[in-house]
């Protein structure tokens, strides 16, 4: 049997109060209702009343936490509305200065204690709370953003002999054409008329290897009405004028 002191730690214990950890340096061990989860910097722990946990620092490295105990009708009514559900114990919103600036703001205000300092440091656990969601909300979004980049490009490629527009590819995905722009350059570092002019030129090379083609006829069957606009765009994507890519 182990020790009172040390009982809670090494057996696991329940708190009368909500729990919000994060670590931001070092490593450790966090266990709870039978999960085992490997503690890094940047990653979070929500622990609620009356949940058996424990979590602990791996020797070699040791950890620096912020943390913050709370309690309350307020954030019972919170809870119970499934902000967070009842399982939901662990996030990794990575390395964040505003989580840092929120606990730093609960921590002055409780030291510090000037008039209604808890109504200052409630909002400041609900503004810490929201930014762990939203981060967490949001690290679903980059498959979401990955899947509308994937179906500009199949769309650009369907259309690589046409003039197709980008704001009618944006419409096609459902996208405003700035969110668009700015989710596809951060993506393939291109704008998407960029990258619409690179499957083009990719397409002109392929169709200037075959004999019976002239760079006039490539040019049109590509959608250039201009012979030498596409000449000066190929020459400046691939180092070689048309002809002499044939050549």
């Amino acid at each position: 049997e182990f020790p009172v002191t040390v009982r809670s730690v090494a057996e696991g214990r329940e708190l009368r109060e909500y729990s919000v950890a994060y670590i931001d340096r070092g490593r450790g061990i966090f266990e709870c209702s039978g999960e085992t989860y490997n503690l890094e910097p940047g990653d979070v722990i929500f622990i609620k009343p009356g949940v058996k946990h424990r979590y602990h620092p791996l020797p070699e490295t040791g950890w620096h936490e912020y943390w913050v105990g709370f309690k309350g009708w307020f954030f019972d009514l919170i809870f119970k509305n499934d902000l967070l559900v009842q399982d939901h114990v662990f996030f990794r919103p990575g390395l964040n200065n505003r989580i840092i600036d929120s606990y730093n703001l609960i921590l002055n205000e409780v030291k510090v204690q000037r008039p209604l300092f808890q109504f200052r440091a409630c909002s400041g656990i609900v503004a810490l709370i929201a930014e762990i969601l939203t981060i967490d909300k949001r690290s679903d979004q980059p498959n979401h953003y990955q899947t509308i980049v994937e179906k500009a490009k199949a769309i650009m490629k369907a259309n690589c002999f046409d003039n197709i527009s980008m704001p009618a590819i944006a419409r096609r995905i459902g996208a405003s054409v700035p969110l668009f722009n700015e989710i596809f350059k951060a993506y393939t570092s291109m704008t998407p008329y960029q990258y619409f002019i690179h499957i083009k030129i990719q397409k002109a090379q392929d169709l200037l290897e075959q004999e019976d083609i002239s760079v006039k006829e490539t040019a049109f069957r590509l959608g250039f009405k201009d012979q030498y606009h596409f000449s000066r765009l190929f020459k400046s994507k691939t180092g070689y004028t048309p002809s002499e890519w044939k050549k």
